[in-house]
């Protein structure tokens, strides 16, 4: 069996909150910030399965073993006048790196974006991950180095209320 064969993209559904579950902690391991994860099954399920999504959820799967996920949601560009996508997470689990899945992630998120009429894909990433940094200039993606993100949320979210 080809390599491209033993890989299978599809969105995630309701009964793969457990794994989604499972990916973001083993990310957040992977990104030293196990500390800050919160989420539950419960609040994922109305995050992505509610009334109103936030995100949604791609499961890669090697062989029908899943190796790996990655969230999106729609983000706007007003200089380009339309939508994007904004790339939360990519993850792929160690033992399933090098095999392509991670690559079969972005070309399943390209063509989604082509699909819908989206201008970009925008995502961070960490600044001390280099092999990250190495896989996305791999697929031609440029560092925007003239921004930098800020974020704002807990106290002081509630305090500028």
């Amino acid at each position: 069996m080809a390599v491209a064969e033993q890989i299978h993209i599809a969105r995630a559904e309701e009964s793969h909150i457990p794994l989604i579950l499972s990916f973001i902690r083993k990310l957040a391991e992977y990104e030293r910030l196990s500390s800050k994860v919160v989420v539950d099954e419960a609040q994922l399920r109305k995050s992505l399965f509610g009334p109103h999504p936030a995100a949604e959820v791609a499961i890669a799967r090697w062989g029908g073993e899943p190796a790996g996920f990655a969230v999106y949601f729609p983000n706007f560009s007003t200089f380009a006048g339309r939508a994007g996508i904004y790339l939360e997470d990519l993850f792929v689990e160690p033992r399933f790196r090098g095999k392509g899945i991670g690559r079969s992630l972005f070309v399943y998120l390209a063509k989604l974006a082509e699909e819908r009429g989206c201008a970009r894909i925008d995502w961070a990433v960490l600044d001390w991950n280099e092999p990250a940094k190495r896989f996305y200039r791999s697929l031609g993606a440029e560092p925007m180095e003239d921004w930098t993100i800020y974020r704002l949320s807990g106290t002081e979210l509630k305090n500028l209320c």
